[in-house]
């Protein structure tokens, strides 16, 4: 693969940044991310974008989780069992990833995008507050199974898992928005570790472009975090669908054979 344009590397550099704000305040970063990196680099090939991708995320998610909790504390007899099965689901879905071919990987982010962003768009005012559905045991096997179940799915892909995490977090456990978007950080941390775990050994990382795009996503990564203990999401969330929305239209046009 040759190397990008300056053109190319700085529109990957901003994508990463938005990617790591919009992504420590509602989730769904990888929904900018990726697809910027299937447009940008598409000499590349599944695994590595999705290698790539993973690099830089894992900086944001680890700045923004680190935020969260030192603002949040969040409770870890939720967040420890989840992060575990997220990280095991991930490295199990990173291996089934290894063997995914690009002329599917388009419409799987496609409809990852339609998915997403219609949630984000139409989702009901819930998780005002916390009313947990489950306790004791209940309560843990909840949290891994939704480790395991999205870890999966975030290691196959990617795009949307952390506003996965909310939506599951918020809507099954019962979690208040701001503390399922602090647990959701967290549990995305391991998801991407988990997936490095394989990826990096493969040799499949394009570590020029994945740090400089994991150095842009720490940065919007710490001022999001940061900006949702604050402010709350709701301001992000017409940035957000815009953003999807324009992505939805590009990759969907290469799809479909538009452009």
């Amino acid at each position: 693969m040759s190397d990008p344009s300056l053109t190319v590397v700085l529109l990957l550099a901003l994508a990463a940044l938005a990617a790591g704000f919009v992504d420590a305040v509602v989730g769904g970063g990888g929904l900018v991310q990726l697809p910027a990196l299937l447009l940008g680099l598409p000499g590349a090939s599944p695994v590595q974008v999705l290698a790539t991708n993973k690099i830089a995320s894992v900086c944001g998610t680890a700045t923004s989780s680190v935020t969260y909790y030192r603002r949040i504390r969040p409770d870890p007899a939720t967040f420890v069992p989840l992060m575990v099965f997220a990280l095991a689901g991930s490295f199990v879905g990173a291996i089934a990833a290894t063997h995914l071919p690009r002329e599917a990987f388009e419409p799987i982010v496609l409809a990852a995008l339609v998915v997403v962003g219609a949630w984000v768009l139409l989702r009901p005012q819930m998780g005002e507050r916390t009313a947990l559905r489950f306790s004791g045991h209940r309560h843990r096997a909840a949290a891994m199974a939704v480790g395991f179940g999205i870890g999966v799915y975030d290691g196959i892909l990617g795009p949307g898992t952390g506003s996965f995490f909310v939506i599951a977090l918020v809507g099954l456990l019962g979690y208040d928005f701001l503390q399922a978007s602090a647990k959701a950080k967290l549990a995305n941390l391991a998801t991407n570790v988990g997936a490095l775990l394989l990826f990096i050994p493969t040799g499949a990382v394009l570590w020029k472009i994945g740090l400089l795009m994991g150095a842009c996503n720490m940065v919007g990564g710490y001022l999001g975090a940061r900006t949702a203990v604050a402010r709350g999401a709701g301001f992000v969330r017409v940035f957000f669908i815009v953003v999807v929305g324009a992505f939805t239209v590009r990759i969907g046009g290469d799809v479909l054979g538009v452009w």
